[in-house]
């Protein structure tokens, strides 16, 4: 527990927060009051510090504080003292938080009134009066009405209506709203009051001004008034009769109750002529008055005159055509003598007076008087026709009008054009800045009143003959610097000047000017050396080609030198330009020379041409090669050898030695071997072998060039080596007894040296022990042999000898006292080693007849079991009779062989083997290439190539593995050659694709197996078919002429991308940036570049672009477009006028541009007046080009005024558009027009003219209307026209679809709104109209040698605008492949320029719609035609399809093989052999043939395809029978 000493009762250490006792209270008091005190206590510890501080809406308060800071005193306050006041305790040098507090001062103002209602009111029954009474206050004050002390409830009186500022409405008064009326300002701060006495009155009706009978023009407005007076405000009814024509409850079209109860007829009709009354009506009474209408038909020129443009010299006709009111008096006047001659409608004819005169046509606003101009003429239609036009009668012509019934006037200008004339001081002169150029300059001629088109410049060179130098030279343009011309020649220059009339005469002829000469700037053309002989060359050249050589030639200059060496020129100088050539001569031998060519003239050295280099002729060696050895190396070959010749004596290229042996005595029969020449080595070796054993040969070498063999080296007489001699001759027996017989022979035929004897040697048969040998002399030739054992087999052997032994044995077998016999057949045969083209047979011999066997021969069966039981002998091998195996060459790969052998001895051939095995040799590639290659067109970029499949027999292989590869190329060798390969073997046909259009290829094919390819077959050529050009023409250009016409022109298309024979051009043209489509020019031919576009919009950018076409269609379009703006011209009339805003005295009229600016739009001129035919002036108002609106004012009330708006360009001002519009407030939207309708006459394929009758325009003018269509049965409502002319009732609308049903309605649309639309029409069908499209060909295939199947699908419905009738099918020969003749073709138009030689188009008539293909029949064999279809109806004839183009002449066969017959072959195979079919059936090559067959119950399906032969055999898979067709 703490002592009393601890008590802590808070220090300075220890602060306590400020906290806020008696806190600010929310006040209010009224401005006026003298103070008020707003109170704030606080407390804290220590107190010392504590601070209070004053806000007002977060602004620190300085002034009225007191009581140290509690109190805040406010004096007087105003408004601006309300606010929210805060005062904050802070303890100061603490970091404890202050505290807050506030409270709202509100500053009151009793009510004031602002106004105050008069005293006492007077108003009318009916009418609508507003007692004023507004206060202010703070707060606002409440605003509370009494009526005889009694409180209005205004919310529940339907005729009571407090407004917003507090004053009191009250509508359709009536005698009871009589009394006292108080209103009460209140709020808070205190309330005022006021009062009046509304006291309401009636009078009965007066028409203070009724209607006046009226005279109107029909189409224009009228006001009949009828102002009144009286209480309540009478009602206004006009009748006409009995029938109420506008009321405040009825307003028929047209009539309309102004709010002055006036009535407007607006547009009147003949048929609103009559009497008028107004009736006025209210509670007190009534009273009327009426008036007489007359309507007059408004008198028009209805044939108005028209812009002409005529050539000088030709008539201009401008018409005035009038229709009027029968009852108004037409005046047509013409001036004569002083007076005018008046034609009272087509009859009368009466004087009047100078006061009186009028004229009906003025030229440039002056009158004519065609009395006194021979010729001018004015007929009884009023129309004005000037004969001999010339440039006086150019200007604008005005026909007028003038009646009761109104005036009119109409317009027109005349413009006579002619030849532009001459040029005028045409000067040339050299130009002082470039060389070679003549500057040209003249005066710009009088155009002739037509813009010039351009300038033609002839220049005469030489005194030449004119000729055109440029062709169109820029008409703006008075200088032209003409270069490229070429020195030393002298110029003179005429030109002239070209408008739409023609060409203008040419002007005077410049003087001539001569170009100065200058060296030649081209060198001699054509400079060529050869080499005439060892040591010189000859040069020809041609003269540098003649615009190059600046001058008359005076001869050349030739320099020469040794190429590659630092030597100098030599020169040679020609001074004859006539000579062109040189023989250089006494050069080196064997030299290669570098030479150069000049031209000179008097102005000095021209350029050297490029150099040529030339050797002078190569020479033969001088001298034999050194050091010749000749020695035999055996008995066939001798060896040579020998030193080069040195370089300088080979006097040119070595090309190698010449080894040269022959037998004495036989030169002209040498053996010369050529050797290549070894640089590497120094002693050349070399070999002449195959020479004769042991024979004499002289040798000798030379060395050779191009021009011929050196001298040879002496010759050496060399004996080639003995050897071993051939075989004996002719080897036989005789005189065969059981103990001897005789051996005979002969020498051999190749000795191979000196013959020293014979060696004869005798054995028993395999028993060498039994051997006995005799050598006999070189003479002997036969020998008895002796000493034999009877009946025993021996084998004999004789054999030549020389030096070097025994040469070739003949041996044969032999039994003594036994004759040789046939031998019999080898047995035991084996196959091994089996290839594509040989096998090895192994046998083992069979009986030998006693004699040995001389030849085995071996034959073969070639392809399956019961395929072929030929056998057939393939080949034989001789003296071999101890043969046990051999090779069989020359076999075919991939086929079954069987083989059997025989043996032959002296006396014959034995019987045949027993067959081997079957075998199959292997495979290789293909023998041959397919046959039968064709190629056709197949399309713009494919080609259809057919072929004859190999046979079996040439497959070499599986085959499953057989199939085709096919390269192609470009014929004229541009691009890379392609290929493709066909797996398929039995396919026979292939279309190439992705080729160039128009474009010739060549074709070749192959066949291959799994071993390889075979040859490829001979080039076919094809040519892909036309197409259309895939870019369009270059450089093009454009050119405006006039505000309608520009020139247009291009260059050729790219010969690679032209795709076939351009028959001409297309100029596509549309306005830049427009979504419509675009139009085109057709020029016909392709020897036009340029095309005069007319009938353009004026000063319009248009985006042009250039196509070619062929007699496919239409090619690519040049890209990217070109731009050219027409020329500007007078503007069309603004559009889009309205008045949105319209009152008594005022209209504000707004409009857009003219669709038609043709030009720059400098201004607006506005013009207004009011519309009626006594109407003598107008107010004119000149705006800047950006304006959009217009106010006029000081307008008389309820009248109607017709605006005339025109735009400005720097040719002048433009057509005026015009717009009616009545003064008056009381304004709504139009009714409708009344149902449209169209007359039968006026239904046309594609569009109808629609008329109406306008409904009232709800006192604001119709500005246009809007035609929507409806296509029945099931079609919406379609915007077609949303701008139709306000004075108009009827319209052409047009873009319909022929042999289509249609419904229309129309609606009205003024400065207020749109009208409900009108009633529908009926409906109407509109007519047929010739397809617009053609069918589609599908395909068009050969059927016979002379026909093709044409396959087509017609034209969706909507197309064949209307019952479709029948087709049509056109079709021609094509020429363009294969000709090789001419043909003459005659051109029935002299002035044509070109013309398409290929012939006409025959045509076939199908008249059944339904039909879908068509057999084209008696067409030319091997022709190429091309076919186009067309459908037609009851109108005409649709456009043409697409051209195919198919080959005639080959097609599948009609019918089928003939002489079938079937054998039965075994009990597995039956053999089948047919002929073909008639030739008449077999429409082309046969390319092969199908067997096929069913065994019995389908279990066996087999398909053959047989090529070039006529047999087939069956094998089922399953045994069974055959059903084979």
């Amino acid at each position: 527990m703490r002592t009393g000493k601890e008590l802590d009762i808070g220090g300075p250490a220890d602060p306590i927060a400020p906290t806020i006792i008696i806190s600010p209270r929310n006040t209010s008091v009224i401005a006026g009051t003298s103070e008020v005190i707003l109170e704030c206590v606080a407390n804290a510890r220590p107190l010392i510090k504590l601070h209070v501080i004053w806000k007002k809406d977060g602004v620190p308060v300085s002034s009225g504080i007191s009581d140290y800071n509690r109190r805040l005193t406010i004096l007087n306050p105003t408004l601006s003292d309300s606010g929210y006041y805060e005062c904050e305790a802070v303890l100061r040098s603490s970091s404890v938080p202050s505290v807050v507090r506030g409270a709202y001062l509100s500053v009151l103002e009793p009510p004031q009134f602002i106004k105050e209602p008069d005293r006492h009111i007077t108003a009318e029954m009916e009418k609508v009066v507003q007692v004023p009474c507004q206060a202010k206050g703070v707060p606002p004050p409440s605003m509370f009405w009494y009526k005889d002390a009694a409180l209005l409830e205004v919310e529940k009186l339907s005729r009571f209506q407090l407004l917003t500022n507090g004053s009191l409405q009250i509508s359709g008064l009536v005698p009871d709203d009589t009394g006292m009326f108080q209103c009460f300002a209140r709020n808070a701060a205190g309330e005022v009051q006021s009062s009046t006495y509304l006291a309401v009155t009636s009078i009965a009706p007066n028409i203070t001004k009724g209607p006046l009978d009226s005279t109107v023009i029909d189409g224009m407005a009228v006001v009949l008034s009828c102002e009144t007076s009286g209480a309540p405000r009478p009602a206004i009814t006009w009748q006409k009769g009995e029938r109420i024509l506008a009321s405040g409850s009825v307003q028929l079209p047209r009539f309309t109750l102004l709010e002055s109860g006036s009535l407007l007829v607006s547009p009147t009709r003949i048929s609103d002529a009559g009497s008028y009354t107004c009736l006025a009506t209210n509670s007190r009474g009534v009273d009327e008055a009426s008036a007489e209408l007359v309507v007059w038909a408004r008198t028009r020129i209805t044939n108005p005159p028209q812009d002409q443009s005529v050539i000088k010299g030709t008539k201009a006709s401008m018409t005035c055509g009038v229709t009027n009111d029968p009852s108004v008096v037409v005046r047509f006047i013409r001036e004569k003598d002083g007076t005018a001659e008046i034609r009272v409608g087509r009859l009368l004819h009466v004087a009047l007076s100078n006061s009186e005169e009028r004229f009906i046509w003025e030229k440039d606003g002056i009158a004519l008087n065609v009395e006194n101009v021979p010729r001018m003429r004015l007929d009884n239609m009023g129309s004005l026709h000037i004969a001999q036009t010339w440039s006086g009668d150019i200007g604008t012509y005005t026909c007028r009008v003038v009646s009761a019934g109104g005036n009119d006037s109409r317009s027109a200008h005349l413009r006579v054009r002619q030849l532009p004339h001459a040029p005028e001081n045409p000067i040339a002169v050299l130009s002082t800045v470039e060389k070679r150029a003549i500057n040209l300059t003249w005066t710009k001629p009088f155009d002739g009143n037509s813009p010039l088109l351009r300038y033609i410049l002839e220049v005469s060179e030489n005194n030449a003959p004119w000729t055109v130098l440029m062709a169109s030279v820029d008409p703006e343009v008075v200088s032209v610097l003409v270069r490229g011309l070429v020195p030393a020649r002298s110029y003179q220059f005429r030109l002239c000047a070209v408008n739409d009339v023609g060409k203008g005469q040419f002007s005077k002829d410049t003087e001539r000017v001569s170009l100065p000469e200058e060296p030649p700037t081209a060198p001699p053309q054509n400079v060529i050396a050869s080499g005439r002989t060892n040591q010189s060359i000859m040069i020809q050249w041609q003269p540098p080609p003649e615009n190059h050589q600046n001058g008359i030639l005076k001869g050349y200059i030739i320099r020469f030198c040794l190429a590659g060496l630092p030597v100098g020129y030599q020169f040679r100088n020609i001074t004859n330009a006539d000579v062109n050539n040189l023989l250089l001569e006494d050069l080196i031998i064997w030299t290669n020379y570098e030479i150069e060519v000049a031209a000179y003239n008097s102005a000095g050295l021209g350029v050297y041409s490029s150099k040529v280099t030339e050797w002078t002729l190569q020479g033969v060696p001088t001298v034999s090669p050194g050091n010749v050895q000749a020695e035999a190396t055996n008995s066939t070959t001798i060896r040579f050898s020998w030193n080069p010749p040195s370089p300088q004596f080979v006097n040119g290229i070595n090309q190698g030695y010449k080894l040269i042996a022959w037998e004495p005595g036989q030169e002209e029969d040498m053996t010369i071997v050529t050797v290549r020449p070894n640089f590497q080595d120094n002693i050349h070796v070399g070999y002449i072998s195959a020479l004769k054993k042991f024979t004499e040969y002289y040798t000798s070498v030379l060395c050779f060039t191009t021009p011929g063999d050196g001298p040879r080296s002496p010759p050496q007489l060399v004996r080639t080596h003995e050897d071993v001699p051939g075989a004996v001759g002719h080897l036989g027996f005789g005189e065969i007894l059981d103990t001897s017989l005789k051996v005979s022979w002969q020498e051999p035929l190749e000795k191979n040296g000196i013959l020293t004897g014979y060696r004869i040697s005798w054995e028993e048969y395999n028993r060498t022990n039994t051997r006995v040998t005799h050598y006999l002399p070189n003479v002997t030739l036969e020998y008895r042999v002796t000493g034999l054992t009877a009946l025993t087999t021996y084998t004999i052997e004789v054999a030549a000898m020389t030096s070097k032994g025994q040469g070739q044995v003949s041996s044969s077998t032999i039994s003594s006292g036994v004759p040789p016999e046939l031998p019999g057949p080898p047995t035991n045969l084996g196959i091994s080693n089996i290839g594509p083209r040989s096998v090895t047979l192994q046998f083992r011999p069979g009986y030998d007849g006693k004699t040995s066997i001389s030849r085995w021969q071996v034959e073969a069966q070639v392809g399956q079991i019961g395929e072929s039981e030929e056998w057939t002998l393939i080949h034989q091998l001789s003296n071999e009779p101890d043969a046990r195996s051999m090779e069989v060459p020359n076999l075919s790969p991939y086929t079954y062989y069987s083989f059997r052998m025989r043996q032959v001895n002296i006396v014959g051939t034995s019987p045949p083997s027993l067959p081997s095995r079957r075998i199959q040799t292997l495979q290789a590639p293909p023998d041959v290439s397919p046959a039968n290659i064709t190629l056709r067109t197949a399309s713009e970029t494919s080609l259809w190539l057919r072929w004859m499949p190999l046979p079996e027999t040439g497959y070499n292989g599986s085959p499953e593995s057989v199939g085709y590869r096919l390269r192609y190329s470009r014929l004229d060798g541009r691009g890379r050659t392609l290929a493709h390969t066909i797996h398929d073997r039995m396919e026979r046909e292939f279309t190439i694709e992705d080729l160039e259009e128009w474009t010739e290829y060549r074709v070749q094919v192959q066949a291959f197996n799994a071993i390889g390819p075979g040859p490829w077959s001979q080039t076919v050529v094809g040519r892909t078919r036309e197409s259309v050009p895939s870019s369009g023409p270059t450089n093009i250009s454009a050119l405006a002429t006039t505000s309608t016409s520009m020139l247009v022109r291009w260059n050729d298309i790219p010969e690679a991308d032209r795709n076939g024979l351009v028959l001409g051009y297309k100029v596509m043209y549309k306005e830049k940036d427009s979504d419509t489509r675009a139009h085109f020019w057709v020029v016909e031919g392709n020897a036009s570049r340029s095309a005069q576009l007319t009938g353009l919009g004026k000063y319009v950018l248009y985006e042009i672009r250039v196509l070619a076409f062929t007699r496919i269609g239409d090619g690519v379009p040049s890209n990217p477009p070109i731009l050219e703006r027409t020329l500007d011209d007078v503007p069309g009339p603004p559009i889009g006028i309205l008045f949105p805003e319209v009152r008594k005295t005022s209209v504000r009229l707004i409009w857009q541009p003219p669709s038609a600016p043709n030009g720059i739009i400098l201004a607006y001129q506005i013009t207004h007046r009011l519309n009626t035919s006594t109407a003598n002036s107008a107010s004119v108002e000149i705006l800047n080009p950006s304006a959009r609106q217009f106010t006029a004012t000081g307008l008389r009330p309820e009248s109607t005024y017709l605006f005339r708006i025109t735009a400005q360009t720097r040719k002048g001002w433009g057509e005026a558009a015009e717009a009616l519009v009545v003064t008056t407030e009381k304004r709504d939207r139009p009714q409708p027009p009344s149902k449209p309708v169209v007359l039968q006459e006026d239904v046309k394929a594609r569009s109808v003219l629609l008329s109406w009758e306008p409904g009232s325009d709800g006192l604001s003018p119709v500005r246009y209307y809007t035609v929507q269509t409806r296509e029945l049965p099931d079609g919406k409502w379609v915007l077609h026209s949303a701008s139709v002319s306000h004075n108009t009732t009827s319209f052409i609308i047009n873009r319909l679809k022929p042999f289509t049903t249609y419904k229309f309605r129309v609606k009205a649309t003024n400065d207020i709104g749109d009208s409900e639309y009108s009633e529908e029409s009926e409906s109407l069908t509109t007519l047929q109209a010739a397809p617009e499209e053609a069918p589609t060909i599908l395909s068009v295939t050969p059927h016979t040698t002379t026909s093709v199947l044409i396959r087509w699908q017609a034209p969706s419905e909507d197309k064949i605008n209307g019952i479709l009738l029948g087709f049509r099918v056109r079709y021609r020969e094509l020429t363009y492949e294969g000709v090789r003749g001419f043909t003459a073709r005659s051109i029935g138009s002299p002035s044509a320029k070109w013309t398409e030689l290929t012939s006409m188009y025959a045509m076939r008539n199908l008249t059944e719609a339904s039909l879908t293909q068509y057999e084209l029949d008696n067409l030319n064999k091997h022709h190429r035609y091309e076919i186009r279809m067309s459908v037609y109806n009851a109108v005409g004839e649709g456009p043409t399809s697409s051209p195919q183009e198919v080959f005639v002449g080959e097609a599948v066969p009609t019918a089928a093989p003939q002489n079938v017959v079937i054998q039965s072959a075994t009990a597995t195979q039956l053999d089948i052999a047919w002929d073909p079919p008639p030739p008449e059936a077999q429409n082309g090559d046969i390319q092969g043939y199908k067997v096929s067959g069913n065994g019995k119950k389908d279990r066996a399906y087999v398909w053959m395809l047989i090529l070039d032969i006529r047999i087939a055999i069956i094998c089922p898979a399953e045994n069974g029978g055959c059903c084979v067709s």
